[in-house]
């Protein structure tokens, strides 16, 4: 009877996430708690960073934005040594290294959403992100420079067409 509903709760979830059954394991990763987190495509993350890129970000859009261009980090990079918190839409973790297991990480990440688009385009650097406030960095290995601003896939930079 459990395992039932696990598996009922599991649907509903992939319901929700617009997730086919039949995915299969490239399309649906599970994670520890057994809820599925879908693979952000190419697509996917060039829209986002549509959004990103512009001044004022559509505000119906944004949540999307945020969510994609985190989870393509995590994805990019995958790990849990650095959480990146960006309230109140996502948390991931990502980058190989020490991973904590209980309480606060001890290399963290947080920042506000208008911030983070700006960061992901490239409108803002992360250097003049953190001397203005706008992102809180702890531990060591909580420096994001090497991977932003994103594009839409590794080998390409913001700038190019």
């Amino acid at each position: 009877m459990r395992a039932a509903r696990r598996t009922a709760s599991q649907d509903v979830v992939r319901d929700a996430l617009a997730v086919a059954p039949e995915a299969g394991p490239a399309r649906v990763r599970r994670l520890g708690s057994g809820v599925p987190r879908r693979t952000v495509t190419e697509q996917e993350l060039r829209d986002a960073l549509a959004v990103a890129s512009t001044d004022e970000p559509d505000p119906a859009l944004t949540p999307d934005a945020v969510r994609r261009t985190a989870a393509t980090i995590a994805q990019r990079h995958p790990g849990k040594a650095v959480e990146i918190r960006i309230p109140p839409y996502i948390a991931v973790q990502a980058f190989t290294g020490v991973r904590h297991t209980r309480g606060t990480p001890p290399n963290v990440v947080e920042t506000d959403p208008a911030t983070w688009l700006a960061l992901v385009s490239g409108r803002t650097s992360w250097a003049g992100a953190l001397a203005d406030g706008a992102v809180r960095a702890s531990g060591t290995r909580a420096d994001l420079s090497a991977v932003l601003p994103l594009a839409a896939s590794p080998s390409e930079t913001v700038g190019e067409a």
